[in-house]
């Protein structure tokens, strides 16, 4: 579903000191304007930005662009579009597998094999079932953008999956990355099961990281521990959703912490995050869960959130469009309903400034041109550019 120029550009907020006040305001199509104060930097440091509404989408999840400066959109449900911000029109890729929709599952993440321009190959992360209930798949194919009537996708291959399926539909993470190594990097969800995240016979609760066509790497850290170990390097995550390297190589990754806690993680490898073990939260029936200062064999997150602010997503800031976030980690939030910037180099990692955006924020991109595409969360959910004022 695609739908031009809503009229309604919904709510921009004021942070003050870290609270939110915030007001209904009515503006010009295709352009909002809003600034944020926060009491970890100073005004006149605040990046200024305004918000162009570019088009609707059905349940985005997740953005890439094209060398030509078109998108790859996907759709839950199942869809993968192809937009072109140009001419505001979407063409749907066909041939994309059967999802299991429903929950926090569908189609998720997209993105492009490094050697996209001599290859044409794309990565897809979905959700399917199978014998025990679901888990989430990586697989990776030909995109071909002059097929006849519309784009499509070939010479699909399957290169992961998470183990075991387990019931429920919550939790599958499945973030996929490629890093300067070459190596692709996948986070997985422990699926709402707790203890996985701590067995090294399941990739559940895992950062895992691969080879491009699959195959596990000879230096990942648990060579010793059975197949599925070879796979990991590093565990104990709850639902990573974000997961992006800055302009070091270093793979940071947020995840959502249960009530209360979720984190920001510097990825080292061969490292115990802890989780179900400790979380600067609590279960959500009320249990406790021990704080990560109760055990420092486990590695703490660099900073956390209490009000949560459920991390959808996470990109490291390179361009000159914004200089203020320049290599700075920049957060979609979902219950938050704001983009969040932290400076990872800081001593301790703070949080910059907050974008109050009034919805659900599910995914964060730089553009080719040093904008930011932003993807609202649920139906009829806004492809947005933050653009300089």
């Amino acid at each position: 579903m695609l739908k031009m120029n809503r009229q309604h550009y919904g709510f921009i907020g004021l942070v003050t000191l870290g609270l939110i006040t915030g007001c209904n305001a009515q503006v010009q199509p295709k352009q909002n304007s809003a600034t944020l104060e926060s009491k970890s930097t100073s005004a006149q440091n605040l990046q200024r930005y305004q918000v162009q509404p570019i088009a609707d989408f059905n349940e985005p999840w997740a953005l890439t662009e094209l060398p030509d400066g078109r998108l790859l959109i996907t759709e839950k449900a199942g869809k993968l579009k192809l937009f072109n911000p140009k001419t505001v029109q979407s063409l749907d890729v066909q041939a994309i597998p059967e999802v299991a929709y429903g929950g926090q599952g569908g189609l998720g993440d997209v993105i492009l094999d490094p050697e996209f321009k001599q290859n044409q190959q794309i990565y897809l992360s979905y959700a399917e079932a199978g014998t025990g209930g679901y888990g989430a798949v990586v697989i990776r194919g030909k995109l071909l953008l002059d097929a006849k009537p519309t784009p499509k996708l070939a010479q699909i291959q399957r290169i992961w999956q998470q183990v075991p399926k387990v019931s429920g539909q919550g939790h599958y993470a499945h973030r996929i990355k490629f890093g300067a190594d070459g190596k692709l990097w996948i986070s997985s969800g422990e699926r709402q099961k707790f203890e996985p995240a701590q067995d090294l016979k399941s990739n559940l609760g895992k950062i895992l990281r691969l080879n491009a066509d699959g195959t596990t790497p000879l230096d990942n850290p648990f060579q010793t521990h059975g197949e599925i170990a070879k796979q990991v390097w590093s565990l104990g995550h709850r639902n990573p959703l974000g997961m992006a390297f800055d302009s070091a190589g270093q793979l940071w990754v947020a995840e959502m912490g249960p009530k209360g806690g979720d984190e920001l993680n510097l990825i080292a490898k061969g490292e115990n995050y802890g989780y179900p073990l400790v979380s600067n939260g609590d279960h959500y029936n009320g249990l406790p869960i021990p704080d990560h200062a109760t055990r420092p064999e486990f590695t703490a997150p660099v900073l956390d959130w209490t009000p949560v602010i459920s991390p959808s997503s996470l990109m490291f800031y390179t361009g000159d469009v914004f200089p203020h976030w320049k290599h700075k980690a920049i957060l979609g939030g979902l219950s938050s309903k704001a983009i969040i910037v932290v400076d990872t180099q800081a001593q301790p990692v703070r949080e910059l400034q907050r974008i109050a955006m009034g919805q659900r924020i599910r995914g964060v991109l730089q553009a080719q041109d040093g904008n930011i595409w932003v993807i609202e969360d649920g139906q009829s959910a806004r492809l947005l550019k933050l653009v300089a004022p």
